[in-house]
């Protein structure tokens, strides 16, 4: 099932396979702004959990049992409920099933909230934990913007970040895993250009203590998107070697694993932990400007 939201600016339709979103057309300027789920990357918005990134060696280890789990979790690939809507907002809900338990062996409800206010979309993610232990997760966003809107290349395009740098990031080993060196890249007065060859070594990971809003622009280094965030981690990505026209601005409250990781899963990267019958609450807003 798709719902859809509506104003006199943005249209937004959000499929309740994996309560993600699947479109924001433009109608002023007559426009979609998120990717098609096309040949290069068959996917929109997915809502990583509950975990960001890889295991490593695609496992982890709680209360002395091994388990398996896939890149990004489960939530992407589940069913929500419609739990509410109202004219200017949607909620999906997901918990525990058979198949999650298998993988992940505590109970949970997950709650995707998407508010349309102008032309603004605010996420919400909430999580609740009704063990009586602690739940420990991660949590991301994976919208996949066009860029470029129209005709014309990636290229000509710019990322701004709110930040003037030059910035920090990590890239990932061939296993999805993150490297230890630290790099840096230069940004003139925040743009960074979009050269051919700039996603060819696929995500750059980039850790946030000032970082609020990054956004995709024109050209002309205007402005067309942007993305505001307060997580402690977001990744910057489009398909590796593919030049498809989209690219992906992604807060997380999360990460993959480090290459040398040897802990349990509470002793992750930037986890979050929720105490028994208490509630989380974090998420990003996207800004048509």
């Amino acid at each position: 099932m798709i719902c859809t939201l509506e104003n006199d600016y943005l249209r937004l339709r959000i499929s309740q396979d994996g309560a993600e979103l699947v479109s924001i057309y433009n109608k002023e300027k007559n426009y979609e702004m998120l990717w098609n789920a096309g040949d290069a990357w068959k996917r929109h918005s997915p809502v990583l959990f509950p975990i960001v990134g890889g295991l490593k060696d695609k496992s982890y280890c709680t209360n002395g049992k091994y388990y398996s789990m896939g890149q990004h979790g489960f939530a992407r690939d589940k069913r929500f409920e419609l739990y509410d809507r109202t004219p200017d907002s949607v909620t999906m809900k997901l918990r525990e099933d058979a198949e999650t338990l298998s993988i992940f062996p505590f109970s949970f409800r997950l709650y995707i909230v998407y508010i349309l206010e102008g032309k603004k979309i605010q996420v919400i993610w909430k999580v609740y934990n009704p063990n009586d232990c602690e739940l420990h997760f991660s949590i991301g966003g994976h919208p996949a913007f066009m860029c470029p809107t129209g005709e014309g290349k990636q290229s000509e395009c710019f990322l701004h970040f709110d930040e003037e740098g030059p910035l920090s990031y990590n890239w990932l080993s061939e296993d999805g895993l993150c490297k230890p060196e630290v790099l840096s890249l230069p940004t003139d007065g925040g743009f960074v250009s979009l050269p051919d060859d700039f996603f060819d070594h696929d995500a750059y990971v980039m850790y946030n203590d000032r970082m609020r809003t990054v956004s995709l622009s024109d050209k002309d280094k205007n402005d067309y998107l942007r993305v505001h965030f307060d997580t402690p981690v977001y990744g910057i990505w489009s398909a590796k070697g593919k030049h498809a026209p989209f690219v992906c601005i992604e807060p997380w409250y999360g990460r993959c694993d480090a290459v040398d990781f040897s802990g349990d899963w509470q002793d992750r990267e930037h986890d979050n932990c929720i105490d028994a019958g208490e509630e989380w609450e974090g998420g990003y807003v996207i800004e048509v400007v």
